[in-house]
């Protein structure tokens, strides 16, 4: 299979794989003005000359937007294969080269979020086990911070300390994210939405800095929410999912 790297010149032209409707729907123009603004800091995005869910995202962990601390690393901010694309070789591919540009530019190795069962929208544990990556750090209440070094004797990554302070989150619902993901911009505003219509307690904080990402309360700051402090899920919410959540906790 043929890869397709975005530059500035094809962007525009060019489908980003999770999001393939017009360039002006609202997810696809959050997503690709977010990536525009990474690509002068080292941001890859990669995918396979298909149409469909076949890239890899990675950028040098100085970079990312997650609190880590990973010096010297290249982060991996979403690595996703699905579909009719599964079981074709196809995540190798795209991790290899990942592997191959990331020693080409004198990293240390590779760093991923997963976690101890595989859970969507995290790096499937069993698979980068498999591929050598070994476990850098936890965080409550299911995350791992995997990593995959170049050379020996190579600084372990681990998270900042601000993933494990949660005493001064706002009461009520707080949801933390970033427009890395282009589903925020289409579900952010439904779950807000009906947060007010049942009066719930709701706060949305947008991420909108890497400063800020980086000092996040969760691991995963593409998408987390919070209620009284305890996180619920990273997982991005549908209507149906959200009235659940809401019911369950009395509104």
């Amino acid at each position: 299979m043929e890869l397709v790297k975005l530059t500035h010149d094809n962007i525009d032209q060019e489908h980003i794989c999770c999001a393939i409707s017009s360039s002006k729907d609202v997810q696809v123009l959050s997503k690709k003005n977010w990536l525009k603004e990474r690509l002068d800091e080292g941001l890859v995005f990669l995918k396979g000359s298909v149409r469909g869910k076949c890239f890899i995202e990675y950028i040098p962990a100085e970079y990312a937007w997650a609190p880590i601390q990973a010096e010297g690393y290249m982060y991996i901010d979403c690595l996703w294969v699905s579909g009719q694309f599964k079981g074709h070789g196809h995540s190798n591919l795209l991790l290899n080269a990942c592997i191959e540009d990331s020693k080409a530019k004198g990293k240390k190795g590779l760093v991923v979020l997963s976690s101890r069962k595989k859970m969507g929208f995290l790096s499937d544990p069993k698979y980068m086990e498999y591929k050598g990556f070994k476990t850098a750090d936890i965080s409550d209440p299911y995350f791992e911070l995997l990593y995959l070094p170049f050379e020996e004797g190579a600084e372990q990554p681990r998270f900042h300390s601000t993933v494990r302070e949660h005493s001064a989150l706002p009461k009520g619902f707080a949801l933390y994210y970033t427009n890395q993901c282009p589903f925020t911009a289409k579900y952010v505003p439904v779950l807000e939405e009906m947060a007010r219509a049942r009066s719930a307690v709701f706060q949305a904080v947008h991420i909108q800095t890497r400063e800020a990402a980086q000092s996040a309360p969760s691991p995963f700051t593409t998408f987390s929410l919070f209620y009284d402090g305890q996180l619920v899920t990273h997982e991005i919410l549908s209507e149906k999912k959200f009235d659940k959540i809401l019911t369950d906790r009395g509104w």
